[in-house]
Parts: structure tokens; C-alpha cells; sequence
């Protein structure tokens, strides 16, 4: 009961239970934190007590791993690791245990590193699946092979801007098909009719008017408008333009009438595998303005969609990109639907603007997503991810919502980047695992970021004056927070109970204002440490009377105290090396944040 769990998401574990596949496991006791760590996979463990480090939670004093010995086990087609004798398996040493490494085994997160007590049995594993038996030094020595955190997590940015470039530019080329039909014109009165006489790889386009709605198109053609002035109308019986047919493009026009239909209630209060199947139900089979389904490489660009419906859904339609897209929908959230809906589609969607409804990007597993240079404004949730890892959301712009950009379901290796958050509930708010939230802008909010991540990079992003700047509610302390601008907020910072979070990189922390201490050495770092969710630090830089006691002698024994027997030190979060400068200060200045003047109202 008093173990704490960190490793894989949530989603994996979840997916690898539901189908009987087994999770390599461990757990680790460290001398300086009060709880069991136990690790879904061996990689987070290596993480942590890999070559040269002795965790960040004190030296490990004992570890132990899932021991295989026993269990029959075997792999499916695809990797994964099931037992025929399940009741055998238990726990091993680590420093006593054989690992069997680069064989076929895998989870849901990537290849698995499986341990055994007994060497004859993963030898003979290795027989059957490839791979090598090495012992636990061997296994942590691998840590030493991989890249800082936050390298692997940049690099990928430029790598998703990439691959949504490349499906951008793939895309566009639809528009250039040869114009074949004229609705209104010859054979073709209607659009149905026109769209039964064009041949694949042609477009059909529409001339100024309104049409009747309710139209399939299965082949791949392109539907092309005059802008607003082409009108297709649903008139309120269902989705207006359903698509069925990869590489189809709707351009230049306007999507009007869309059905209302109601399958079912998604509410939040739903868990588990049910409220899967009505997210799916609710949300993906309800009416749209454009609905896409098997429509990989597609396109809809320059489009205008009224709905209180879904504005623009994307079923099982890979490689599709939503650009220059205007959906208005719902004054009130609770009566709306979604602006774009990506469920199973690794899309982009790109230079829109999202006015009203419940969430302007919603997406159920479209691992790999790209939602960037969005407007979204007056709703639930500006981006809404769940079950969704490896996204890229950059540089949109979210206002009055209750969330700007929300992360669910623990998944893994989220990017949000650039974003600027304001007045809204909460600016940010990520959960799972290995993200990065960095330069993102989070002002007049109540809550300006909210970490349920953990093993992230919380990075280079300005906080000013929200009533909360940052909020970590993870009791395990595996995320890097750091170079970031937090001032000017009602309270600086707030963590779980029991947590006792670090909050400094490489010897910089983060910029807090004006706080005690000097910067003697001129290298940018106060000579100080900096406690945010202090009563007397917190105040510090809004009270003269705080900063003096928090200077004060008695305090500085006390720290110094409390610094040399870790197990008297405060819960809270600490930045041992406060910034004595803005890391940003061009967009405080830009934002009128006064670096000397602090406080919610400051």
C-alpha cells in the first residue's frame, strides 16, 4: 500500500493487462524517501539508479525485480510476453537476478528487458526469442548509453514539424487535380450527381450557391468552392459531407445544417473500458460537418463549418491535415461537440480558429498528432488529449476556457510547446509520463501549469499572474523544472502533501523575482536557496518584513540544519539555485510584468 509507481503510462499498463501480456516489474527502497518505488519496466529503474547515480531519492538500499524463473513464459506474434504459469512468478534481487536484453520480448512501451533467478532459464530464452543473459551491473551500465532527457525531447520537436511539413505539402497537391465537373452545369444539377460523374483524381467544383448536404464521397476526388459564398447545407438531418475514400480533399466553401444527433452521455464520471466505448459512440459516430472515415492523405482547408455538432471528425484517417479551418460551434460548451475530432489518425491540424463548442482539438489514441498555430477561444478545452502520446501541440493561442491544453490517461512523450494560455481556469495541465511543457506563455489564469507527469521537463515557460503559477501533484520527485519565469502569481507554487521536490537543473533553477540573497558571483544564480511553498520564502518578495526574516540568522541556521539531516527537511518544493535575471525578459516586458513588482495584482 505504500509503494508509489512510476515507468510506463497508465495506457500501456492498462492495454497490456486487458490483453493477459506480462509487465516486467520492480522495486526499489531508497534511503532518504519514506515510500517504496515501484517501476512498471525496467527502464524508469535504470533511469534512476543507473552508472554514476545514486537516484534522486538517496542511495537504493534494496532492489528488487519480477523474477521469470518458473513461469513457461513465451512471446506472441507481435512480442508480447504471456505466462503459462503465471502463479509461479515472484521477486528476485536485482543484484541477483539474469537479464535477458535485445531479444524479441516487448511491452506496449517499446522493447522489454526480462529478468530471471535462475540463468539456465533465461539462457534458454534466449534459445527460443534471441537476446543475451547479463547481469545487474550490465543492465545499469546501459543508462550511460542514452541522451539527457531533454535533448531526446527537443529533437523531437523539430522532427514532428517535420513530418506534419511533409504531410502539409503532400496534401496541397490535391488541390491541383484537373477540373472535370462544374455542379450546376451539363449532367451534373447537383452535387451528388456531379460527384457520381467525376472520375478519380479530378475535381468537382462548386460555383457560388447553396447546396443540399448529406452527400458520401467514396472515391478520391476534390470537392473545390469559392469560399464562403459556396454553401453545402445538411439542413439538420446528420453529418453534411461524409468522406470514404482516401486522398479526398473539401476546399473553399462553407459547411451549414449540421444534425444534432445525440448517441449517448460521455460524461467524466464514466471509467474504464465503458466510458471508452461511449467516448468512441458519443463522440466519433455523432453528427459532423465533414466527416472522414478511412480517409488517410485527405485534406480540408479553407473551410468555415456552423455546428453544434462536431465540426470536422477524422476516423481511422492517417496522414490528413486540417488547415485554415474556421469552426464555430456552441455559445455554451455543455451543447456542443468537438471543433476537429482525431480518433485513431495521426493528423495535423494547423492555422484554424475554434470558437465556441466543448473542445477545439479533441483526440482518442492519434499518437503522433500535430495541433499547432491554432486560434481557440470560449470552450471546455482548447486541445483535449486522450489516450494520445507522442504529440506535438505548439504555438496556439487559447482564451477563456477551462483548461487551455489538457493531457489525459497518463500517456507518454507529449510535446506542448509555445503555447500562450490566458484567462482561463487552468493554462496547462499534463499528465503521464516523459513530456515537455517548455516556452509556453500562461498569464491571467487560475492555475498557470499543472504537472501530473512525472520523469518531464517543465521548462523556459513565463507564469505571471495567475492566483497559482505551478502546481506538481506528483509525490515522486522524477521531473526536471527549471529556467522558467514564475512571478507575479497570488502563490508561486504548489505541491502534493508529502512531496519534496528539487527544483534546479545542472545548478540553474528558476526566476522568482525579487528574493533574498545576492548574486556575488555574477553567474546569474542567487547564492541562496529559494523555498516557493515556504510561509516566510513565499512571501518574501511581496512583504519587506518577510524578506528580512527570511534573511534573518536564526533562518539560515535553521536551513543550513536542515540541509545537513535530509530527514528533517520540510515538504515543499526548493530551488537551490534561484535565477537572479529573467530567462525571458522580452516577453515580460511584452506581457508588462515589472520584474521588480510581484503579487497577483502586481
Amino acid at each position: 500500500d505504500d509503494t508509489l509507481t512510476t515507468g510506463m503510462t497508465g495506457v500501456d499498463v492498462r492495454q497490456a493487462e486487458s490483453r493477459g501480456w506480462s509487465v516486467p516489474r520492480a522495486q526499489a527502497f531508497y534511503a532518504q524517501y519514506e515510500y517504496v518505488v515501484g517501476y512498471y519496466g525496467m527502464e524508469a529503474l535504470v533511469e534512476e539508479v543507473g552508472a554514476g547515480g545514486s537516484g534522486t531519492y538517496g542511495r537504493p538500499l534494496a532492489v528488487f525485480v519480477t523474477d521469470y524463473s518458473g513461469t513457461a513464459p513465451e512471446l506472441t506474434d507481435a512480442g508480447y510476453l504471456t505466462l503459462q504459469n503465471d502463479v509461479r512468478r515472484g521477486w528476485v534481487r536485482a543484484s541477483e537476478a539474469h537479464f535477458v536484453v535485445d531479444s524479441q520480448a516487448r511491452t506496449p512501451a517499446g522493447p522489454a528487458v526480462l529478468p530471471f533467478g535462475d540463468r539456465a532459464d533465461a539462457a534458454a530464452f534466449t534459445d527460443q526469442y534471441g537476446g543475451t543473459v547479463v547481469d545487474w551491473a550490465a543492465v545499469k551500465s546501459r543508462s550511460g548509453t542514452e541522451r539527457a532527457r531533454g535533448a531526446v525531447l527537443r529533437e523531437r520537436i523539430g522532427e514532428q514539424h517535420a513530418w506534419a511539413n511533409r504531410t502539409v505539402a503532400d496534401t496541397r497537391g490535391l488541390r491541383d487535380r484537373p477540373v472535370s465537373v462544374v455542379v450546376g452545369e451539363g449532367d451534373a444539377p447537383t452535387l451528388e450527381a456531379a460527384l457520381e460523374q467525376a472520375e478519380a483524381n479530378e475535381t468537382v467544383r462548386l460555383p457560388p450557391g447553396i447546396y443540399n448536404g448529406s452527400v458520401t464521397v467514396t472515391k478520391p476526388v476534390t470537392l473545390a468552392g469559392a469560399g464562403n459564398a459556396t454553401v453545402i447545407d445538411g439542413n439538420g438531418t446528420g453529418s453534411v459531407l461524409t468522406v470514404r475514400s482516401p486522398r479526398v480533399a473539401v476546399t473553399d466553401l462553407r459547411v451549414t445544417g449540421v444534425g444534432d444527433r445525440d448517441l449517448g452521455n460521455a460524461s467524466a464520471g464514466d471509467n474504464g473500458s465503458e466510458w471508452d466505448r461511449r467516448v468512441r459512440l458519443v463522440y466519433g459516430e455523432g453528427d459532423a460537418g465533414i466527416r472522414m472515415a478511412d480517409a488517410h492523405g485527405s485534406l480540408v482547408a479553407d473551410v468555415t463549418v456552423d455546428t453544434s455538432a462536431n465540426g470536422i471528425v477524422l476516423l481511422n484517417s492517417s496522414g490528413a491535415a486540417v488547415t485554415n479551418v474556421t469552426v464555430r460551434g456552441a455559445e455554451d460548451w455543455g451543447d456542443g461537440f468537438m471543433g476537429v475530432l482525431a480518433m485513431y489518425s495521426r493528423a495535423v491540424v494547423q492555422d484554424s480558429a475554434f470558437r465556441g463548442g466543448r473542445d477545439g482539438v479533441y483526440t482518442h489514441y492519434s499518437d503522433g498528432l500535430v495541433v499547432r498555430d491554432n486560434i481557440m477561444h470560449g470552450m471546455r478545452y482548447g486541445v483535449h488529449e486522450m489516450y494520445t502520446r507522442d504529440t506535438l501541440v505548439a504555438n496556439n493561442s487559447v482564451r477563456e476556457t477551462q483548461v487551455g491544453v489538457v493531457v489525459m490517461t497518463r500517456p507518454q512523450g507529449n510535446l506542448l510547446v509555445g503555447n500562450d494560455v490566458r484567462d482561463s481556469g487552468r493554462g496547462l495541465s499534463v499528465d503521464g509520463s516523459t513530456s515537455l511543457v517548455a516556452w509556453n506563455v500562461v498569464a491571467d489564469n487560475g492555475l498557470g501549469i499543472s504537472v501530473g507527469a512525472d520523469r518531464s521537463l517543465v521548462t523556459h515557460n513565463t507564469v505571471v499572474r495567475n492566483e497559482v503559477g505551478v502546481r506538481d501533484g506528483t509525490l515522486l520527485p522524477t521531473n526536471d523544472i527549471a529556467e522558467n519565469d514564475i512571478l507575479a502569481n497570488g502563490r508561486p507554487v504548489e505541491v502534493a502533501p508529502g512531496s519534496r521536490d528539487t527544483w534546479a537543473v545542472g545548478g540553474r533553477g528558476n526566476y522568482w523575482g525579487p528574493i533574498p540573497g545576492r548574486d556575488r558571483d555574477g553567474d546569474g544564480v542567487i547564492d541562496r536557496p529559494y523555498r516557493p511553498t515556504d510561509t516566510v520564502d513565499g512571501a518574501a518578495n511581496r512583504s519587506a518584513g518577510a524578506a528580512t526574516l527570511a534573511d534573518s540568522p536564526a533562518v539560515t541556521v535553521m536551513r543550513g540544519f536542515q540541509r545537513a539531516v535530509p530527514g528533517l527537511r520540510a515538504e515543499g518544493a526548493i530551488d537551490p539555485a534561484p535565477l537572479s535575471r529573467p530567462v525571458r525578459p522580452d516577453i515580460l516586458a511584452r506581457l508588462g510584468v515589472e520584474t521588480g513588482v510581484t503579487g497577483r495584482d502586481g
